[in-house]
C-alpha cells in the first residue's frame, strides 16, 4: 500500500511539473471578477450571543450566476482556544479581482487594509484578545451584554486613516495597503479555513435574492446576524450604503472567469462554471500558467524559470498533502472510525486542500504581478 501511495504521489508531481510549461490563461481556485465589489454598507453590530463567540465582519462575495451578494457579519465560535479570525478580502491582480479566503489562526494576518469596522480597522484586530482559555471583549468596539459576559475591557480604538468603506485592495479606486513582513509570517502559521457554520452561512446568503447587490444596490436588508445562518433572530439591517452603487458593466455578463479552466487566449466572460470545491487532495488538477510573451527573450526566460521553480515546489506540496491524507484514511479504516469521526476527517481534508489551493493561487498572483511591469516596459513603443 505504501508503495502504491508513493508511486501515485510521484506521478502526480511529474504531471504538475510537465504541465507548468503549457500556455494557459490563469491559475488558482475561486472566481476572479473584472469589476470591484460595492462599498461596505453601514450597519450596527448585533449583541454578542454568548462567551467565546468572535465577530466575523460582513463582506461581498460573488456568484457567477447572480453577481455580488452580501454575506452578513456574524458572531462565530472560534474553532479552538487562542484562534482569531482574519477576514477574507478582494485584491486586484493579473487583470482581475481575486478573493482571498479568510482563516482562523493564532494571529490576524493581512486582509487588504480594508476597514471592516468593529475592531477590524485595516490592520490587526482590536476588538478582543485571548486571556488564558477565555476571550475578553473590547466593549469600545463590540456590542456585549456585560451583565452576562464578564470578560471585558474598554480600550479606545482610534482610526488613524480617513474612514472609508472601500471593499477591495488595488485596482481603480482600491486601497493601496501592502502586507508587512510580520503579517506575511502570520499567513504562514498553522491555521484553518472557515468552520462548517460559516460555510452554511455563506450558502444561505448566496440563496437569498434580497442580499444580491443588483437587488439591494449596496444596502442589504440583512447586514448582520447574531448567529451564523440565522436570518430571522437577532438580524440587523443596513442603515445606508457605504458609497455610490454602480451597476455591473452591461458587456461583462457578470464578468467572471474561473481560474484554471480556460484555454489560452480566451476571455470566457459569462460562460464559466462555478468554482470547484475540493474535498481531498486526490481531486486536485495540474495548475496552469501563462506563457511569458513580453517580447524580451531575457525577461521571458527569467519568468519561465520562476514559473518552473514555483510549479516544482507546488507539485511537492500537493504530493506531500496527498500522501498525508492517504495515510490518515488508512488509519481511519484500521481504527474503524464512526460516522462523526469520518465526517470530521473529511472536513479537515477539505480545509487542508482548499487552503493549499488558495496559497498556490496567491503565489501565482504575486509572480504575475511582479512580471507585469517587465512585460510592459520591454515592449517596443
Amino acid at each position: 500500500m505504501r508503495t502504491k501511495v508513493a508511486i501515485r504521489s510521484l506521478l502526480f508531481s511529474l504531471i504538475l511539473v510537465v504541465c507548468a510549461h503549457a500556455a494557459f490563461a490563469q491559475i488558482g481556485i475561486g472566481i476572479s471578477v473584472h469589476f470591484g465589489p460595492p462599498a461596505l454598507p453601514v450597519y450596527e453590530q448585533p449583541i454578542c450571543p454568548a462567551e467565546g463567540y468572535i465577530w466575523t465582519p460582513g463582506y461581498w462575495a460573488y456568484d457567477p450566476a447572480t453577481g455580488y451578494y452580501w454575506v452578513p457579519g456574524t458572531w462565530v465560535q472560534a474553532p479552538r482556544v487562542g484562534f482569531l479570525w482574519t477576514p477574507g478580502w478582494w485584491g486586484w491582480g493579473g487583470g482581475a479581482f481575486l478573493f482571498h479566503e479568510g482563516y482562523w489562526g493564532p494571529h490576524v494576518g493581512f486582509y487588504g487594509g480594508i476597514n471592516y469596522g468593529f475592531g477590524y480597522g485595516g490592520v490587526g484586530y482590536l476588538g478582543g484578545r485571548w486571556e488564558g482559555n477565555h476571550f475578553a471583549y473590547n466593549t469600545y468596539v463590540n456590542h456585549v451584554n456585560t451583565t452576562i459576559i464578564h470578560n471585558t475591557y474598554n480600550t479606545t480604538v482610534v482610526n488613524n486613516v480617513t474612514e472609508n468603506h472601500v471593499s477591495y485592495n488595488g485596482g481603480e479606486g482600491g486601497l493601496q495597503a501592502r502586507p508587512t513582513a510580520e503579517e506575511e509570517s502570520y499567513g504562514k502559521e498553522q491555521h484553518v479555513g472557515p468552520v462548517a457554520e460559516q460555510t452554511r452561512h455563506v450558502d444561505a446568503a448566496r440563496n437569498n435574492p434580497e442580499l444580491r447587490a443588483t437587488a439591494n444596490h449596496g444596502v442589504p436588508p440583512i447586514a448582520a446576524t447574531a448567529k451564523p445562518g440565522d436570518f430571522k433572530a437577532g438580524v440587523v439591517a443596513s442603515s445606508r450604503a457605504g458609497g455610490e452603487y454602480k451597476a455591473p458593466p452591461a458587456n461583462e455578463a457578470h464578468g467572471t472567469e474561473t481560474h484554471g479552466t480556460e484555454a489560452a487566449g480566451t476571455e470566457g466572460h459569462g460562460t464559466e462554471a462555478a468554482p470547484k470545491t475540493y474535498h481531498d487532495a486526490n481531486e486536485l488538477q495540474p495548475h496552469k500558467y501563462t506563457a511569458p510573451t513580453s517580447g524580451n527573450a531575457n525577461n521571458d526566460k527569467k519568468y519561465q524559470d520562476q514559473q518552473d521553480k514555483l510549479a516544482a515546489k507546488q507539485a511537492q506540496d500537493h504530493a506531500k498533502l496527498q500522501q498525508q491524507q492517504e495515510k490518515e484514511h488508512q488509519q481511519a479504516a484500521q481504527k474503524n472510525y464512526n460516522d462523526q469521526q469520518k465526517q470530521q476527517l473529511e472536513q479537515k481534508h477539505g480545509q487542508q486542500t482548499q487552503q493549499l489551493e488558495q496559497k498556490h493561487a496567491t503565489q501565482q498572483e504575486h509572480l504575475s504581478a511582479h512580471q507585469a511591469p517587465h512585460e510592459s516596459s520591454s515592449k517596443p513603443k
